[in-house]
């Protein structure tokens, strides 16, 4: 059973296991709450997953530590356990979805663990897992579904509401429902008059909807870039602890959480990851109740895929107006590039690039177009530059925000 003493033992476990993260202030992120970020992007090995991984296994028997422990994961967890079983000289096995970031298992491998790269998602990893452990005989540890592994991330409740005992709401990225768990538990018992919230991918938010159908529901599929909480299925021991103990759950779409990794980058000097993000994106959109409040979102990790990086900023740039592409058709004659170009400049917008089209189908015969990709300072600013283009003759084929 999952207690409070359990979750003050795992944070005595965890003292020479696990890194304290200082809550930061954040000021520049909302301007509606008092916000703080707890950085569990800056443990060890880049996410909380340590946590409950590293109690998890220093609560094996010796028995079950000489048959070497297996896990599954899309990567977080992954090298926790790797990290943990290391650490007591245990043998780690760990089955990982074949898309996940090549930088989660070469870094799951030089922590010690032997990866098995399944086909699918997370919940393939998770049924070839099981197939494994019955047939080597290895201890199961669950990323999410275990009291121990809750127990083991309750420890940031504890250590948010140690640090700063007047928190009003404490709000954390969802996948199987582990961190949320252990976190509302914590601090519900320590101050019951704390608000838990959750935050899902709109395209994986098995909790949202097993919360709101009273049931554990299973995806047929997941859809998001944040591969940390890209779960199908919540676990059944976090969905009863999130129904009694989190007072909501929202969902974030992609290009609001790359909005947020933007920001947070930009303003915090803080790289995380799609989950690591999901929280304060859901703050920064409004849809956590928390104005005028002392909130902490959790940023749980920060080991973002490099390969995708580049793209997410550019969506996360385009959603907050920062980068507009327009398509233009002017006539194809000399000098027309250096007058558009120069209206822009007048306007104080930057040309990124520009796709010059001749011949097209689209276009008449003695005229071009131009894709022209341009760094704005907003919205508005988007608004002036196009009015400016308009009132100059310029003729859009399309144009986007």
């Amino acid at each position: 059973m999952l207690t409070l003493g359990k979750i003050f033992d795992a944070k005595r476990v965890l003292k020479d296991v696990a890194r304290y993260t200082d809550l930061i202030k954040a000021p520049l992120l909302s301007s509606e709450c008092k916000l703080y970020l707890k950085p569990e992007n800056l443990q060890f090995t880049g996410s909380f997953k340590l946590r409950g991984a590293g109690y998890k296994i220093a609560s094996l028997t010796d028995e079950e530590r000489s048959h070497g422990v297996i896990a599954c994961s899309a990567g977080n967890h992954a090298q926790g356990v790797a990290l943990s079983a290391s650490k007591y000289g245990i043998k780690s096995v760990v089955c990982m979805p074949d898309n996940a970031p090549i930088m989660k298992v070469e870094a799951t491998k030089a922590y010690g663990a032997e990866v098995v790269l399944v086909p699918g998602v997370y919940d393939d990893a998770y049924a070839k897992a099981v197939e494994m452990q019955k047939e080597y005989g290895y201890t199961f540890v669950h990323p999410f579904n275990d009291e121990n592994v809750i127990a083991g991330q309750g420890t940031i409740g504890l250590e948010i509401l140690d640090e700063l005992p007047e928190t009003d709401v404490i709000v954390c990225a969802v996948g199987g429902g582990g961190l949320i768990s252990g976190i509302a538990f914590a601090a519900k018992s320590v101050n019951p008059n704390v608000k838990v919230y959750g935050v899902q991918a709109e395209g994986a938010a098995s909790m949202y909807e097993a919360v709101n159908a009273g049931h554990v529901v299973k995806l047929p599929s997941v859809a998001t870039f944040a591969d940390g909480i890209a779960v199908k299925e919540a676990g059944s021991l976090t969905y009863d602890i999130v129904s009694k103990y989190v007072d909501g759950i929202v969902t974030v779409s992609d290009s609001e959480i790359a909005t947020a990794i933007l920001a947070m980058m930009e303003k915090q000097k803080m790289v995380a990851e799609g989950a690591g993000a999901a929280a304060v994106a859901a703050v920064i959109t409004g849809k956590i109740p928390c104005k005028d409040k002392k909130t902490v979102c959790v940023v749980s990790g920060g080991n973002i895929d490099v390969n995708i990086l580049s793209t997410v900023l550019e969506r996360g740039l385009y959603a907050t107006g920062r980068t507009h592409r327009v398509r233009v058709s002017l006539p194809d004659r000399p000098g027309e590039l250096s007058e558009i170009t120069g209206v822009i400049s007048e306007m104080g917008g930057n040309v990124l690039s520009v796709h010059h089209e001749r011949g097209s189908d689209l276009s008449k015969i003695n005229r071009c177009k131009l894709d022209i990709v341009i760094e704005t300072r907003g919205f508005d600013h988007i608004e002036k530059i196009d009015r400016a283009l308009e009132e100059h003759g310029y003729e859009f084929v399309n144009k986007s925000k």
